[in-house]
Formats: C-alpha cells, sequence, structure tokens
C-alpha cells in the first residue's frame, strides 16, 4: 500500500471540491472526498445534493469509484467541506463503508483533521447487522 498521510489525502479531496448548482435548485461538489485503497490507490468523489432525498454524500461516490475498479477494501478516507474543512462521516457512510467490507470496520482509517485519525470501528461501534447476530 502506498503511504498517504491524513493532509496529502485531504489536498487531494480539496481538488475536486467545486460547488456547482444544477437544475432546479439542486446542488453538488460542496463537499469532497478522497480515499486510499488498500490495493494504494485513490479515489475521489463529490456529493449531489437533490431536493427529493435522493442524492448521495461525497464518500458515496468515492466508494463508487473503487467498486468499479474492482477493489472493497478502504484504508483511509476523508471527506471536506467549505475551504477544507474535515467532516466526519454520517451515519449512513460509516454503515455503507462496513457493508462493501466487513474488514473495512477494524481496518479503516477516518480522517478527522490533519493530525486526528480513528478507525472505522470507532464511529460504528454497533453496525446494523449487529442485532441480527446477537442471539
Amino acid at each position: 500500500m502506498s503511504e498517504m498521510n491524513n493532509q496529502q489525502l485531504i489536498e487531494k479531496a480539496k481538488t475536486v471540491l467545486r460547488p456547482r448548482r444544477l437544475s432546479f435548485e439542486n446542488g453538488a461538489g460542496d463537499v469532497a472526498c478522497a480515499l486510499l485503497s488498500s490495493g494504494g490507490n485513490i479515489y475521489l468523489g463529490v456529493c449531489i445534493d437533490i431536493s427529493s432525498g435522493i442524492g448521495f454524500c461525497a464518500e458515496h461516490s468515492a466508494i463508487a469509484a473503487m467498486i468499479t475498479a474492482g477493489e472493497s477494501k478502504i484504508a483511509k478516507i476523508v471527506a471536506v467541506w467549505g475551504n477544507g474543512t474535515v467532516l466526519p462521516p454520517c451515519g449512513r457512510c460509516r454503515e455503507f463503508m462496513y457493508q462493501i467490507d466487513r474488514e473495512n470496520l477494524a481496518h479503516t482509517d477516518v480522517i478527522l483533521g490533519a493530525d486526528r485519525t480513528v478507525k472505522l470501528q470507532e464511529l460504528l461501534p454497533h453496525p446494523y447487522d449487529e442485532v441480527w447476530t446477537l442471539g
């Protein structure tokens, strides 16, 4: 796996951070994501905000690019907004990262700042399927 520090991945995400208006007062690109796969590849994505609730987060976009390329394991992931403010992933994104590959729960570093990283498991202590495996 190619090594990349938090700030380098934050800077990669910022390269696609370009907010823009779409039809019907919808928007895209005000949150961007960069992820480093376990295979050492970088994938980028942006959010699409659609008023009817069918849009998606930047993390979903970057993960879709990774899946399209045949990978599923995330080594590091970061989302940025505005002038580069790092955002934690929402609950839907946390569960999504876990459900595309179980190993992401224990192994994915979620970047929360230039000097702060936590494992996905710290942000998702009780994945959805836990309830089905408890009994």
